[in-house]
């Protein structure tokens, strides 16, 4: 229904997401350069480049409060600054989390009728701890619920599976489909970190009861518990929900090289985990994209970016 073994792969950014200046900060420019140079070095695995366009602001405002967005606009245009303790933004930060989001929803609309098979938008800054009303944790915009919704309302689906396999929990994310099934959250994430969100008793609540799984792991935990989660957890969970469409919060924070937790992924464990997503994507006929969030050693998140486009690369069974 919605692809061929012959439709491109597609890579979605944009260089604005190098003029949102953070400063000496882990969420920084050379993150993007990183990825580009090491897929440069690979011929972009035979990956289509486009350009993010800007976000649309009917959408942006369907899903984050009209004042909150108002703000950030005018606090960009006024020269920036903290917007919390861990979120910077400077003058260009506006037009760079625009298309950011932008590109997420991009990345939507060529999965579905776009004549892409699978995609990935990378953009700063992330998005999944953005909340209605709230910045933080270094995102602006929610990219992947952006995503979400526009694929909800404008290409009328009723069934989404997002996986969350960033190490900090998407507080934001979660909270903005808490009450809904069109939306099926699943997140795998470091028990205990940043920001404190996502027991596994939070199941969702009102008609979305049941559509919300957290699956916080220990410290210390690597390819082995988080790919068998994916197998045992997410793949039962996501064949019986019957999803149209398959998007990966893709955060490469566990890995093991990254300085802001306490996982030990690898490139080997991504990679895993994208050909079990990328099987049930085959088995459902439903187009799979991820969008970037977090990951900080340079290296790894380059190395583990390229894996998880091996595997979104190999053409449909």
């Amino acid at each position: 229904m919605y692809r061929t073994s012959m439709r491109p792969a597609v890579f979605i950014s944009h260089p604005a997401s190098l003029g949102h200046a953070t400063g000496s900060h882990p969420e920084r420019a050379a993150r993007i350069t990183a990825i580009e140079e090491h897929l440069e070095s690979l011929g972009w695995l035979g990956f289509e480049r486009r350009e993010a366009p800007r976000v649309e602001r009917e959408l942006l405002e369907l899903v984050h409060l009209r004042e909150y967005v108002l703000g950030v606009e005018a606090y960009c245009a006024g020269g920036g600054g903290a917007l919390d303790a861990d979120t910077i933004v400077g003058p260009d930060s506006w037009e760079a989390a625009l298309r950011s989001a932008g590109g997420a929803v991009a990345l939507v609309d060529a999965l579905i009728g776009g004549g892409a098979q699978t995609g990935f938008a990378a953009g700063r800054p992330p998005g999944h701890h953005a909340e209605a009303g709230r910045a933080m944790g270094f995102c602006l915009f929610n990219n992947i619920a952006l995503a979400a919704t526009h694929a909800l309302r404008r290409h009328e689906l009723e069934r989404i599976l997002i996986l969350d396999w960033d190490v900090h929990h998407g507080n934001g994310t979660n909270d903005l489909f808490h009450q809904s099934a069109e939306v099926l959250y699943i997140s795998i994430h470091q028990a205990g970190l940043f920001p404190g969100t996502g027991p596994p008793s939070d199941r969702g609540s009102g008609a979305g009861t049941g559509f919300t799984l957290n699956l916080p792991v220990p410290p210390g935990s690597g390819d082995e518990v988080f790919c068998a989660l994916v197998q045992e957890r997410v793949l039962p969970l996501a064949l019986r929900y019957e999803p149209q469409l398959v998007l990966i919060s893709a955060g490469y924070d566990a890995h093991a090289e990254d300085p802001l937790a306490d996982c030990q992924m690898s490139e080997l464990g991504y990679a895993t985990m994208t050909a079990s997503l990328r099987q049930l994507s085959d088995e459902l006929n439903a187009p799979l994209g991820a969008v970037l969030e977090g990951g900080y050693a340079l290296n790894a998140l380059a190395r583990s970016v390229a894996a998880t486009l091996v595997e979104l690369s190999v053409p449909a069974s």
